[in-house]
């Protein structure tokens, strides 16, 4: 890990994943291109409808004001999280669908 990353991945753990973390929720860094910071929500964040919210009030706002030389911006990728397939999978096998 460079360290560009070991400078995001210790905001992430100081200041926001305690947050996410308080309601279910996680975050993983995708990569960081040209200032921008592309970030995966994970567990009760991935989908969650304020997930938009979450990130410019919280990710966003952390890790722009921390590391101001490195990220200008936080963009979520989406995904279906891997526990999210596993649940759907599931339900598919049980119900013979």
């Amino acid at each position: 890990m460079n360290e560009a990353m070991k400078r995001v991945e210790a905001v992430l753990d100081e200041s926001v994943r305690p947050a996410l973390r308080s309601h279910g929720g996680e975050i993983a860094v995708d990569r960081l291109e040209n200032g921008v910071l592309y970030v995966k929500l994970l567990g009760q964040c991935a989908g969650c409808p304020s997930a938009d919210l979450t990130n410019e009030m919280v990710v966003e706002a952390e890790l722009v004001k921390a590391l101001p030389d490195l990220v200008r911006k936080v963009a979520v990728v989406q995904t279906v999280s891997d526990e999210l397939w596993e649940q759907a999978k599931k339900l598919l096998r049980e119900h013979h669908l």
